[in-house]
């Protein structure tokens, strides 16, 4: 497939170190990049987007072949990393830029996410309401060199962290531990 038959996609899920091994290990993912996006701040830095004063979320954004894992398995995947009945954050990361959305590049992505979150809203698995909103995809700024790829660079990290953050347990108790 050429270049420009490729699509972005764009997720905030909380910590972005976590929401990147799910999707980069799927057939027809080119590339997940972990960085901030939706806030005011040009060109932000970690230490900014964690002072909570940028507007922007951690985010990853996906380059995938449509062909080979649709948008709709995106999405599917991406509830399965989150608790999208949390306002204020995500497991034990707490804060605006820690809080999840889906940022949409086109009517297409629109229309899908709103109908996966519709579908999971009546599916009756959380009890409390989906508060992940679905937004326009704006500017996406690449985080630092030393957050991409967490989960390859630093493993043991990266799996304590997962556990410690309570992530790893509600996977398990939601979504059965499928969810990589």
């Amino acid at each position: 497939m050429s270049e420009k038959q490729l699509k972005k996609a764009t997720f905030a899920g909380g910590c972005f170190w976590c929401m990147v091994k799910p999707f980069d290990e799927q057939p027809g993912i080119h590339e997940v990049v972990s960085g901030y996006t939706g806030g005011h701040t040009k060109n932000p830095t970690y230490k900014e987007v964690c002072s909570e004063t940028t507007g922007h979320l951690e985010a990853v954004e996906i380059t995938y072949d449509p062909e080979i894992f649709p948008y709709e398995k995106l999405l599917t995947l991406f509830w399965q990393q989150i608790d999208p009945t949390d306002p204020g954050g995500q497991f034990h990361d707490r804060g605006e830029s820690y809080t999840t959305a889906i940022f949409v590049h086109d009517d297409d992505q629109r229309q899908a996410a709103e109908k996966s979150k519709h579908e999971l809203e009546e599916s009756g698995k959380f009890s409390k309401p989906i508060v992940t909103p679905i937004r326009e995809a704006s500017v996406f700024y690449p985080a630092e060199t030393y957050h991409q790829d967490y989960y390859k660079k630093n493993p043991f990290h990266y799996k304590m962290y997962q556990k410690g953050s309570g992530r790893k347990d509600f996977i398990e108790r939601y979504w059965g531990g499928n969810s990589e």
